[in-house]
Formats: structure tokens, sequence, C-alpha cells
């Protein structure tokens, strides 16, 4: 995604501002749209002088590639429910408890899910970065309360489509099921979730 760094300043400076005992901000946006990459320079203009921010990226809740494989829902990765919602939530009440947790991460060498792949304890900043933060369906409807505030980030598909196309080729996909995966499911994905966007505090 395209951020000045000017802005990027401010965002984080807005951050530090009200971050106090904890702060945990939500990125939510269509796939490829860029939230992890703003997630990760935010973290890192922010840890600058310091230990203050982690990432915790809702990708971890990824259900594995057997229990897709069980639900013959492995075409379908991506969509609201081939995420363990309940988990999820649980893990962002001990974030909001200030627990100790071990968050998943997801890796997309291997298209699974990583355990304990960051640590999260005592740091005043936590972005939650991931599609779903603001669906008001099943667990999911739970999160936005677990949550100080949420900034959306949106492109159009004419650049999230070239993104996510890069992204599975480079996960191994043919050129044919990139193709369909991203027409079956990812745009699909990316019209619910910007349907969810006027319950963002901000839009980016």
């Amino acid at each position: 995604m395209t951020l000045s760094e000017d802005r990027l300043l401010r965002l984080a400076e807005q951050i530090s501002e009200k971050a106090g005992a904890r702060f945990v901000l939500g990125i939510v946006g269509p796939p490829g749209a860029g939230k992890s990459t703003l997630s990760e320079r935010l973290r890192d203009v922010l840890n600058e002088d310091g230990n203050v921010a982690v990432v915790a990226p809702m990708d971890g809740f990824h259900r594995s590639n057997a229990e897709l494989d069980a639900m013959a829902a492995r075409a379908r990765k991506g969509e609201p429910d081939t995420f363990d919602a309940e988990a999820y939530v649980a893990a962002l009440r001990k974030v909001r408890n200030r627990e100790r947790v071990e968050w998943p991460t997801f890796s997309r060498v291997t298209d699974e899910p990583v355990p304990g792949g960051v640590v999260i304890e005592d740091e005043p900043v936590v972005i939650a970065e991931g599609n779903y933060l603001l669906l008001e369906d099943g667990p999911w409807k739970d999160v936005r309360s677990l949550l100080d505030e949420v900034w959306f980030v949106d492109v159009p598909d004419d650049v999230l489509v070239p993104r996510l196309f890069e992204r599975f080729l480079a996960g191994g996909r043919s050129r044919e099921e990139a193709e369909a995966k991203i027409a079956a499911s990812d745009l699909r994905n990316a019209a619910l979730v910007r349907a969810t966007r006027d319950r963002a505090d901000l839009v980016l």
C-alpha cells in the first residue's frame, strides 16, 4: 500500500497519545488491502524507542487444512467460517485483560497456522489486524467491543486482484487456480468486509 512517511508518523503519534496500560487497535480491510504492511510499519515506528507494540494477526486462526478438508471447505479458505472465530475472540479477551498470550501466526509457505508465532506480554499497544473484525455475525460480533479503535484500510478491486494473484502464484497455485479462487471467494470476501466499513473509526 502507499502511505507517506509523514502520515504514518502522524498515525503512530495518535496511537502513542492514546496508549496507556493497554491500547488495542484493530486494522481491518479486504484481502490484499495492505493490512499486514500497515500494521508492521506502525509497529516498527512505535518500537523505535523501545518495546511498545506487537502485531496480532487474525490469519493465525485459520483452521488447519485437515479441518478444512473434513469440512469440504478447502476451496473456500479465507471465508469467515474457515477461521476458528471462537478461539480468536478468547485470545483477544486475554489480550484485553493484559494476560500473556502465545498468539498463532500464519505461514504462506506451508499454508498453515503456526502456534505461538508471536508472544504478547506487557506491550502497551497491540495491533490486531484481519478481515472480519467488524462483522456482526456469530462469534465475530464480540470482536468490536474488545478493540479500543478500528481503522479500515481499503483499495479498489483493480488493485486487490493483481496483489492476490501474485500471492497465490507465490504460494504454489497455478494461474487457473488463482483466478478461480479470486473470482469465487476472495472478491466475495472483499464485498462482505467492505459492508462493515461504516463501523470503523477511521478509513484509510
